[in-house]
């Protein structure tokens, strides 16, 4: 999609640097981070929000969590344990629609929501 900012990165429109990527994936440092490591982990595939998803993204998904689970042990939280999360919706807090997971980590982060 032309106006999906996530889309523009994935196709290197909007330059980002990655902290990792894989085929159908890649990872970025939130810009308004909410905890000492804060990623989003990107499928390069449109999908506005989980709502939206279907059987067939099964390989989708399981390279964002691949993903994911490499990034925290970059970022140094593998051990002492992370958050991830999708926001569904604007009441949840959704911003770009687009899908996308949060990596939370590198502090205690209790209960939320």
């Amino acid at each position: 999609m032309d106006d999906c900012l996530f889309c523009r990165m994935a196709s290197g429109a909007i330059p980002v640097e990655k902290v990792a990527e894989n085929e159908l994936a890649f990872a970025i440092r939130d810009i308004h981070p909410r905890a000492p490591v804060h990623l989003l982990v990107i499928p390069k595939q449109h999908i506005a929000d989980a709502r939206d998803l279907a059987p067939a993204d099964g390989d989708m998904l399981g390279a964002v969590f691949t993903l994911a689970v490499e990034a925290g042990r970059t970022e140094g939280v593998q051990h002492s344990g992370y958050r991830l999360a999708f926001n569904v919706g604007e009441a949840a807090g959704m911003t770009i629609s687009h899908l996308h997971l949060h990596l939370l980590g590198g502090r205690p982060l209790g209960p939320e929501g």
